[in-house]
């Protein structure tokens, strides 16, 4: 049933409850006692408010409700803690280590800059390491499918064939992840 079709009997309930001074929880109650309907507390309130019964003796704020048990005094707990900030963690001392110089003794270093580089050459680079120094590239001929000759790439990939090295790669990236 719907808050805007209630037969004549159950306005004249509610107007004879809210009269007697009850709450339109105890109204609903009473008339869905009395009738068999299931109106809510929500109902009651605005078809009284449709057929212009209002009670201007309440507060338009909210009433602060008496606790049910007087007798006890309840200990109060303690407020809900938001997030503690951990005790500083000491950190670990790690000495500076100087990273090894790659060098590559079975090949004598042509000194190219990046201007005298043909697409062809080999771009691993030397020097750069101190202010002002001049950076320049091995500049033999490089190898198939790679920027570095054949002894500059063994250098810079390290042991294990390709299907090794990419397995390394995708663990460290799901330990990262």
């Amino acid at each position: 049933m719907q808050a805007f079709d209630w037969p004549p009997e159950h306005c004249a309930a509610l107007r004879e409850h809210f009269a007697r001074g009850l709450s339109f929880a105890q109204i609903a109650a009473a008339i869905n006692t009395a009738f068999g309907t299931a109106y809510t507390r929500s109902a009651a309130i605005g078809r009284a408010r449709r057929m212009g019964l209002a009670r201007p003796d309440r507060p338009k704020g909210r009433i602060k409700r008496l606790p049910k048990r007087l007798g006890k005094a309840k200990a109060k707990a303690p407020p809900p803690c938001k997030h503690v900030p951990e005790a500083p963690r000491p950190r670990a001392v790690f000495e500076r280590v100087r990273a090894p110089k790659l060098r590559c003794v079975e090949i004598a270093p042509r000194h190219l800059s990046l201007l005298e580089l043909e697409a062809s050459d080999c771009r691993y680079p030397y020097g750069g390491d101190r202010d002002g120094e001049a950076i320049t590239f091995c500049g033999h001929p490089r190898r198939e499918g790679s920027s570095y000759c054949a002894p500059h790439f063994h250098l810079t990939r390290g042991p294990g064939t390709l299907s090794e090295r990419t397995a390394g790669a995708v663990l460290l990236r799901l330990v990262a992840a």
